[in-house]
């Protein structure tokens, strides 16, 4: 909406001018991310002016084709349990959500090469010559989806003091939304501004959506809005696949996936750590943002040598203390690998190296890496 960025422009320059003159870190958290993406695309020269770096978390960049998909034939349910009787039903947000233009902005975007394709798949009842009916499974393509989508939900209507209104899939809304994942796919990142992308992982995200089984075959496509769905999962946030959040399609600073489902990772520790690590408030060289922790190295001797044999000696001893409130175990590990160079096998090199990780003690790792390399004849 023409309104709606034009608010952000002047947010902007308002913040800008407050502030007086400083560039603005931009956070964003979910479809935000695609509204600043939207924004930076059509308006790169007031970005450029007043953004010196933007952060989108569990940003949809490709779609929740799964998510979205069982949205627009079932619902959507915020909570669970008991809980959701005192919100909004599922059928009720259905229809509410069937004409929202940011339900179909998240279906899966067509131009992307998916490494796992979002289908929809239905168990069909399909009779023979012979009046014999058996069930097959039939799978359709996004594209191929959408006349699933028209015909199961052709019937749909609300009724609203005592009058039926017709609320069908709505066409219009999603070449709308067909043409913002145009201005999407277009966006380039701004020469000084810098981006980074924290996606959510290590939750079961629907990717496909089936509808029926083998024993109960579909008979009717106007039955999918009153059927449970099941779900092909990938790895997400459970709600954004990895694979949509992860392809920004921007030139970014860094991409980091943590453990965390879409709404809950705004309370995440490790999110926190990470955002101040890279708007420089933690004033911390040694942070690791993928893996949470602080790396202090405090030994690092090299020594080389040739012994009277004429081998060439060289030893390598390295510490340092990992800061983490993961409880790493202790841990011994060793190498070997030696060769022999052409057919003089008195021309040989040869390595071993050990690791050793000490138990945590106050929050710190104390590790050891000793290692030996021994060339004779080369």
């Amino acid at each position: 909406l023409k309104e709606t960025l034009d608010h952000l422009a002047a947010k902007l320059d308002a913040i800008y001018t407050a502030s007086g003159g400083k560039k603005i870190n931009v956070i964003t958290h979910s479809m935000g991310g695609l509204l600043v993406k939207c924004f930076m695309s059509l308006h790169s020269d007031i970005f450029e002016k007043y953004v010196k770096s933007w952060i989108a978390i569990a940003a949809p960049f490709q779609g929740a084709p799964g998510y979205v998909t069982s949205t627009l034939m079932n619902g959507m349910s915020f909570v669970d349990g008991w809980e959701a009787y005192f919100f909004v039903s599922k059928w009720s947000m259905h229809q509410l959500l069937i004409e929202c233009p940011s339900i179909y902005e998240l279906m899966a975007c067509l131009d992307h090469e998916w490494e796992h394709a979002p289908l929809l798949q239905i168990w069909k009842e399909i009779q023979d010559g012979n009046g014999n009916a058996t069930a097959m499974l039939e799978q359709f393509t996004p594209i191929e989806a959408v006349s699933i989508f028209t015909q199961a939900l052709s019937s749909n209507e609300l009724s609203y003091g005592g009058v039926d209104i017709p609320l069908p899939f709505n066409k219009e809304i999603l070449q709308w939304a067909n043409k913002t994942r145009e201005i999407l796919s277009s966006a380039k990142l701004p020469p000084n501004v810098k981006f980074y992308n924290v996606y959510g992982t290590g939750f079961d995200t629907p990717q496909s959506v089936c509808y029926g089984s083998a024993d109960s075959p579909i008979l009717d496509l106007q039955e999918l809005p009153l059927l449970d769905a099941t779900y092909i999962n990938v790895d997400g946030d459970g709600t954004v696949p990895v694979e949509s959040s992860k392809a920004d399609g921007l030139d970014a600073e860094a991409r980091v996936g943590i453990p965390g489902e879409h709404r809950g990772i705004l309370c995440d520790k490790h999110l926190f750590r990470i955002v101040k690590h890279w708007l420089k408030a933690d004033h911390d060289p040694f942070y690791n943002p993928v893996n949470d922790y602080v790396i202090l190295p405090t030994l690092f001797e090299i020594e080389r040598h040739q012994d009277s044999k004429g081998k060439e000696v060289t030893s390598v001893k390295e510490e340092w203390e990992i800061v983490s409130e993961d409880e790493r175990e202790a841990m011994v590990g060793s190498i070997s690998a030696s060769c022999v160079v052409g057919d003089d096998l008195s021309a040989s090199q040869e390595a071993h190296a050990t690791f050793v990780v000490h138990p945590q003690s106050n929050g710190k790792q104390h590790i050891e890496l000793n290692a030996m390399s021994v060339t004779a004849g080369v």
